[in-house]
């Protein structure tokens, strides 16, 4: 027992100076947009840095002006297809590839502190996002989606709780560094990453970070705004990037229904040219577990109706999966052909729901008026998919390193099921 204690203190004394050296310095990023790839950074300097990229020097650009809650500079600039090497500030970035091979997605990351919702932020089996992210990049992907939800933070760390006493919160810099930027550090150094905007990042609570830090647009947008659709072409791979931060999940405003139908016609505009996913927060189709009844399995409810009607309205023809977070768990979807599936994989750190079970649960569901198989299960960690021929295999990886689930991606059929 005392071996495996003097382990667990050096771990978390290792993270802890890891942490310290990722906070002091300036976060420095990959992210894929719908105009290729550009290389940010979040800086406290007095002016935007250069960016070499394949020994010549360019400038960067200011995206927006450091402001009160946030005193940074967030500058960016474009890396042209093909570059073979960049930095900023002696920094090393990751470059795209021209048909990424091997994909890291999971999302749902930050660390909750809401009210009486409070997680142990201090403590990495609490609050385990440092640990997927360093596991995850030892894999060496060629690409990491994170399906929203970055900024946890809501509210002070009650008085007396130790796991995550001193804890920043509230939509600003110092949150943002502590929820994102420094446990992901390690993953982001390693690879080009497409990010999501989730629900924690509406105008009611991180949308101000998520467009002063993350957006795609050239410039921020300010509050009330949705971040545009937009397509990226990973060769051979077709993403779109949907905002579903402002859906319902439980009804269908018609306004709401038209504003994301909107977003689908991303699809007439710039329509697959080869197998394509849909990449957005909420899942179209999803179960929620709501009630725990013993070993047959929790009680679910379907969401998110504002997309499932939009959905109804527009074709998704060409499209493979839908990729998504939102509820705390993994799920593949199949709907055996009629609709794309449904990956969910909101495991990368947050709290699941109280009625969510770590076992695995394997069978025929019905959803939004089909019949599909679903798989799930409950724990943190991240998948990992490669290609293989026209299709996609991979594992969901956990916190221990350990692939404890197989998937195959064929056509519209996503299949998962335990390793043995």
């Amino acid at each position: 027992m005392r071996h495996h204690a003097l382990l667990a203190a050096l771990a978390v004394a290792v993270m802890s100076a890891w942490s310290s050296v990722a906070a002091a310095a300036d976060p420095v990023w990959v992210q894929m947009t719908g105009r290729g790839a550009e290389a940010r950074i979040a800086t406290s300097a007095p002016a935007c840095p250069a960016i070499q990229i394949d020994g010549k020097s360019a400038p960067m650009t200011e995206r927006g002006p450091p402001s009160g809650d946030f005193p940074v500079r967030v500058c960016q600039a474009s890396i042209p297809h093909g570059a073979k090497s960049a930095s900023i500030d002696g920094h090393p970035l990751p470059l795209p590839i021209a048909a990424p091979r091997r994909i890291v997605i999971f999302g749902d990351t930050g660390c909750r502190l809401k009210g009486g919702d409070v997680q142990n932020c201090d403590d990495p089996a609490q609050w385990p996002f440092a640990q997927v992210a360093r596991l995850a990049a030892a894999h060496h992907p060629d690409l990491v989606i994170h399906v929203g939800d970055y900024y946890y933070r809501e509210s002070a760390c009650p008085a007396g709780r130790a796991g995550c006493e001193g804890s920043p919160w509230g939509d600003n810099w110092t949150t943002w560094q502590a929820d994102f930027f420094t446990p992901a550090a390690p993953l982001l150094a390693s690879a080009p990453w497409v990010l999501v905007r989730g629900n924690h990042e509406d105008c009611a609570r991180g949308g101000p970070g998520w467009f002063a830090l993350l957006d795609s647009a050239p410039t921020p947008a300010a509050c009330p705004a949705t971040a545009a659709p937009m397509a990226i072409d990973l060769g051979g791979l077709d993403l779109y990037i949907l905002d579903s931060s402002g859906t319902d999940d439980r009804s269908a405003p018609p306004g709401l229904v038209a504003s994301f139908a909107a977003q689908l016609d991303v699809l007439k505009a710039h329509p697959p040219t080869a197998p394509a996913w849909i990449v957005t927060h909420r899942p179209i189709w999803g179960l929620v577990p709501v009630a725990s009844v013993g070993p047959i399995g929790p009680l679910e409810i379907p969401i998110n109706a504002t997309e499932q009607a939009a959905a109804r309205e527009r074709s998704l023809a060409g499209v493979q999966m839908v990729v998504s977070g939102h509820i705390h768990h993994f799920a593949a979807i199949s709907f055996h052909g009629p609709r794309p599936a449904q990956l969910i994989a909101g495991t990368g750190g947050d709290v699941g729901e109280p009625a969510d079970t770590p076992r695995f649960i394997d069978g025929e569901v019905g959803i939004d008026g089909l019949d599909a198989h679903r798989f799930g299960f409950d724990r943190y960690g991240f998948l990992l998919l490669e290609r293989q021929g026209a299709g996609w295999v991979g594992d969901f990886y956990d916190v221990r390193d350990k692939p404890i689930v197989h998937c195959r991606l064929a056509g519209r059929a996503l299949n998962c099921a335990p390793n043995p």
